[in-house]
C-alpha cells in the first residue's frame, strides 16, 4: 500500500511550480489579453484567435513532451529547464510594441503596424506557450499523477485547485499595479526573471518519480495511443471524466479572457486606483478573507479524500452556475465582487473534484501520454470554443449596451465585454449534470 500522506519535498515542489505556473498563465489569460487589447490595439476578435492559436500550441506540446517524458522516464529535466526558458521567453515581451514593430519591418502605414505587431504578440504568444506547456502541462502534471495516490489526490487537488485563484488575484492587483507603475514590458521582464529562477531551483529540488521508461512502441505509436477505440473503451470512465473536464473549461472560457477587460471597461474599476487607496485595515480583513477561503478549500479537499467525490460534483456545479448567473446581473464593482467571489468558489471546488478524477482514471504507466489526450479537452477544445463565444456574444449584444463600446489610446472605438458572457457560460455549464450523473457511481 502506498503511503497516503504527501512528504515534505513533494509539497515544496508541487506549491513551488504549481503556483509560479499559475501565476505565468494566470498573466497570459488576462494581462495578455489586456496588453493586446490596451497597449498594442487589437480587438476582442484578435484575443479569441491568439488563445485558439495558444491552445493549439499547448496541446501538440503536451503531446510531444510528455511522450516523450514518458519514453526517457524523466520529468525533471522536462519541469526544470521548461520553467526557465518559460521565464525567458516571457522576458522577451519587453520588446515589443507599435514603435519596435513598425522599426523592425520598416512599415509606416499605422494600419499594417497594428496587423504587424498584433500578429508577433500572437507568434511570440505560442512560443512561450510551448515552453511553458513542457515545463507545466506536460512534465509537472504528470509528475504530481506519479508521486499522488487517489487516497490524498483530494488534499492535493485541493491545494492545487487554490493557486490558480491566488495567482489570478495576485496577478490582477500587483501586476495591474506594476502596469500602472512601471508599464507593461518591465513587468513581463520581472515575471520571466522570477519564472526562470523557479526552474533553476527545480535543478535541486525536484526529485524523478519511480516510473519506469516506456519503448515498447514507435514514439507516434505512443502519441496516438490515446485515440485507439480499444484504448478509449478500456478507460471509458476517463474519458468520461474528461468530457467532464472539457464541458467546464469551455465554460470558464466563455468569460475567462475577458474578465478584466470587462472589469476595467464594463465596471469602470480601476485597479491602480484601489491599490491607492487601501488602507492597512482593509489589507487585514482582506489577508483574514483570504487565508479563510484557502482554509476552506483545503479542508474540502479533505473531505473528498474521506467521503468521496460524487457526493460533491452536482452540489458544486449547482454554485458555480449560481454564481455566474448573479455575476451577470451585477452593475457595480460593489455588488460584483461578492458575487464573483461565491462563482469563483464553485469554480475551486469543480476543479478539485474533476481534476481529482482525471488523474483517478489515468492509467499508470502511461501518464505522460495521457497529458496531450487531457490538453485536448481542457485545452484545446475550451479554449478554441469557449473564447470565440466569449468574442461572439460580445459582438452579438454589445451594441444593446450604452458601455459596449470603448476608445482606445489610440482613439479607435472597439467592443466590450458585456454581461451576457458569463449568462452563456452557465447555459453550457449546464450540460456538465448529463457525463457527471454518469460518472457518479464510478468515481472514488
Amino acid at each position: 500500500m502506498e503511503n497516503r500522506k504527501l512528504s515534505g519535498s513533494i509539497w515544496f515542489n508541487l506549491i513551488l511550480f504549481g503556483f509560479m505556473g499559475q501565476i505565468a498563465w494566470a498573466v497570459e489569460n488576462v494581462y495578455f489579453n489586456t496588453f493586446l487589447f490596451n497597449y498594442i490595439g487589437g480587438s476582442t476578435r484578435d484575443i479569441s484567435r491568439m488563445v485558439a492559436l495558444s491552445a493549439v500550441t499547448a496541446v501538440v506540446t503536451t503531446f510531444l513532451m510528455g511522450t516523450f517524458s514518458d519514453r526517457v522516464g524523466k520529468r525533471k529535466p522536462f519541469i526544470s529547464i521548461g520553467y526557465i526558458l518559460w521565464g525567458l521567453t516571457v522576458s522577451l515581451f519587453y520588446g515589443i510594441s507599435r514603435d519596435n514593430i513598425g522599426r523592425l519591418f520598416s512599415l509606416q502605414d499605422s494600419t499594417a503596424v497594428v496587423a504587424a505587431t498584433v500578429s508577433v504578440v500572437i507568434v511570440m504568444d505560442c512560443v512561450m506557450t510551448f515552453m511553458g506547456s513542457t515545463g507545466n502541462d506536460a512534465a509537472f502534471n504528470a509528475w504530481i499523477t506519479d508521486v499522488t495516490v487517489p487516497e490524498n489526490r483530494g488534499v492535493a487537488e485541493g491545494a492545487l485547485s487554490v493557486l490558480p485563484i491566488l495567482a489570478t488575484l495576485l496577478v490582477s492587483i500587483g501586476f495591474g499595479a506594476g502596469v500602472t507603475a512601471i508599464g507593461y514590458p518591465k513587468c513581463f521582464l520581472l515575471l520571466g526573471a522570477i519564472v526562470t529562477l523557479c526552474g533553476v531551483v527545480g535543478l535541486f529540488s525536484v526529485r524523478e518519480p519511480d516510473i519506469k521508461p516506456l519503448k515498447n512502441n514507435g514514439y507516434f505509436k505512443d502519441l496516438i495511443y490515446g485515440f485507439r477505440p480499444s484504448v478509449v473503451r478500456e478507460n471509458k470512465f476517463l474519458y468520461l471524466s474528461l468530457l467532464c473536464l472539457c464541458i467546464f473549461n469551455t465554460a470558464v472560457q466563455v468569460f475567462m479572457p475577458y474578465l478584466f477587460i470587462y472589469i476595467q471597461h464594463y465596471l469602470h474599476f480601476d485597479f491602480g486606483t484601489l491599490l491607492s487607496s487601501l488602507s492597512v485595515r482593509l489589507v487585514v480583513i482582506a489577508a483574514l478573507v483570504l487565508v479563510g477561503f484557502v482554509a476552506v478549500i483545503v479542508l474540502f479537499g479533505k473531505l473528498l479524500d474521506r467521503f468521496g467525490k460524487k457526493h460533491f460534483i452536482l452540489a458544486s456545479t449547482a454554485v458555480f452556475i449560481g454564481g455566474l448567473l448573479l455575476v451577470s446581473g451585477a452593475k457595480r464593482i460593489g455588488t460584483f465582487a461578492p458575487l464573483a467571489a461565491l462563482m469563483f468558489c464553485g469554480y475551486g471546488l469543480m476543479m478539485i473534484i474533476i481534476n481529482a478524477t482525471v488523474r483517478d482514471f489515468t492509467p499508470e504507466g502511461k501518464v505522460g501520454q495521457f497529458q496531450g489526450v487531457r490538453m485536448i479537452f481542457a485545452v484545446l477544445i475550451p479554449m478554441v470554443v469557449g473564447s470565440y463565444l466569449g468574442s461572439f456574444v460580445t459582438e452579438s449584444f454589445a451594441a444593446r449596451h450604452a458601455l459596449g463600446t470603448y476608445v482606445n489610446d489610440f482613439g479607435e472605438s472597439v467592443l466590450v465585454p458585456v454581461p451576457e458572457i458569463f449568462t452563456a457560460s452557465a447555459l453550457i455549464c449546464i450540460l456538465i449534470v448529463v457525463p457527471a450523473v454518469l460518472l457518479r457511481r464510478r468515481i472514488r
